[in-house]
């Protein structure tokens, strides 16, 4: 192990590049038994979650296409079916559970189907033994930490006939080297970083996905280079809080450096990052975004709550006023900033007034689009022993008037860009005749447009002609 500092806590695991040759050898091994008879097997992976969950799928994905597997979206003619999950929310837990008790069916039409659960949701001990128990037609399960040995498991299911269980507990690991199949050509997601010390109350990633790890510098940029060169035009750096990048290396390279390293990567593209906690946004990150060309004047900046009590209770670490001052230095910076934000309605104990501090915020920041929750009880969490003396029903009240402001202020929001002319990154078909095309702008505004699909991939300037709630709609500029 090199270049990372002990913080207080076990020292996680950096898995050497042999450890992972170990298991493309594996791969070709499983290639050979599986295309034996000349056909192509197929698998299926289906993501549930967050953009991590994506990126963490896009190596699954990598590694199966290594054993010899093509790809459907039908669990009936799949050979392999993994369903990679998320433990944020019970809502998740429950689409999970469903969907997977409904998989008996495919395996009853094809017996030699194997059935893998993996992810957040299984790290969890409780979640485990209930698949264990409850849900038979799963051959393995393992957690964030053993997907970088997901051939080996699966040689093993193969072999041993028999389900196996990988879940120990561990501060993470950090690995290179693993293959990667990305979906579609225009847009990628880069992990610079993986787990989280921040210990929010109600939240149990830092349980399921570890204390923070980043990856070397050199690693992050060089893989930022090979997007280019491959035609990406939308990198997404990913992190449970990317403003704490670099802080357990000995590199002194900050989150801000490395995103001017990477901005300075030859090329047209645009450079943009999730998730940021407020608690280490700084006025050097602000600054850095202003001055990089490439990167995105959009901040995703989960706010939670605009009460001091609750964000105390959440252990958040940040105050109302801190917040808002934020807000402004950023701003000042760049005045077209967009800003998005996450909001838990109905925290245990929120109470009617301290619910309306949160509108009041809302009301003042005015977010470009807030991502609104109602509360999730979360095994194993501080929150979850709180004492909640508020019904579904207060809880749901609140959320739908949070809704309303919410669509207002994105409804007034997008009004201001009709008759502008905005540069927006062609990403995709809608399906739709009228407006067949899928855009963002620089800011991240969804921009619906009629043109050719040979534009999929290009910078086009679009005049913005209406507008609703949701999205923008414009037309190509000539010339």
């Amino acid at each position: 192990m090199k270049n990372y500092l002990n913080r207080g806590y076990d020292m996680r695991e950096t898995i050497d590049i042999s450890r992972i040759k170990q298991q493309e050898d594996i791969c070709a091994e499983i290639f050979e038994t599986v295309t034996a008879d000349g056909k192509r097997p197929l698998a299926m992976v289906d993501t549930y979650g967050c953009q991590q969950n994506e990126a963490d799928s896009e190596k699954l994905r990598g590694y199966l296409a290594e054993m010899g597997y093509g790809f459907t979206q039908d669990e009936f003619q799949a050979d392999v079916i993994v369903v990679n999950t998320c433990a944020v929310r019970e809502h998740a837990e429950m689409r999970v559970l469903g969907n997977v008790g409904a998989l008996n069916h495919t395996k009853k039409n094809n017996p030699n189907q194997i059935i893998a659960v993996c992810g957040c949701m299984v790290q969890q001990e409780h979640m485990a033994e209930k698949i264990k128990k409850s849900y038979p037609v799963v051959d393995l399960v393992f957690g964030p930490h053993e997907l970088w040995r997901f051939p080996e498991l699966m040689q093993q299911v193969m072999t041993k006939h028999k389900r196996i269980f990988a879940t120990a507990k561990s501060d993470g690991t950090v690995v290179e080297g693993i293959p990667l199949r990305r979906d579609g050509s225009v847009k990628a997601w880069l992990s610079i970083m993986y787990g989280c010390n921040n210990f929010c109350t109600y939240c149990v990633v830092p349980y399921v996905r570890g204390r923070e790890r980043s990856r070397l510098p050199e690693d992050v940029v060089a893989e930022a280079r090979q997007l280019v060169a491959e035609g990406y035009k939308d990198i997404t750096l990913l992190g449970q809080n990317v403003n704490s990048y670099g802080k357990d290396l000995d590199s002194k390279t900050d989150f801000s450096d490395l995103l001017r390293m990477i901005n300075d990567i030859p090329g047209d593209f645009i450079l943009r990052f999730m998730t940021s906690h407020p608690k280490d946004a700084t006025e050097k990150l602000f600054k850095t975004m202003a001055e990089c060309e490439k990167c995105a004047h959009h901040i995703h900046l989960p706010v939670q709550s605009g009460n001091d009590h609750i964000l105390k209770m959440m252990n958040r670490n940040y105050t109302r006023e801190k917040y808002l001052s934020q807000v402004a230095t950023a701003r000042s910076y760049m005045p077209d900033l967009v800003i998005t934000t996450d909001i838990i309605v109905g925290f245990p104990n929120e109470t009617e007034e301290e619910f309306e501090d949160t509108i009041s915020l809302c009301e003042e920041v005015r977010f470009d689009a807030m991502f609104t929750f109602i509360y999730s009880k979360r095994v194993g969490t501080p929150a979850a022993s709180m004492p909640d003396p508020y019904t579904r029903a207060d809880k749901q009240k609140h959320f739908d008037r949070l809704m309303d402001v919410s669509n207002r202020i994105s409804g007034e929001k997008h009004k201001e860009y009709e008759g502008k002319t905005v540069r927006v990154l062609v990403d995709g078909e809608t399906g739709r005749e009228e407006y067949n095309l899928s855009s963002r702008t620089n800011g991240g505004r969804l921009v619906h447009l009629h043109g050719d699909k040979s534009l999929i991939g290009q910078f086009v300037n679009v005049k913005i002609v209406s507008s609703n709630t949701w999205a923008l709609y414009g037309e190509i500029e000539k010339g």
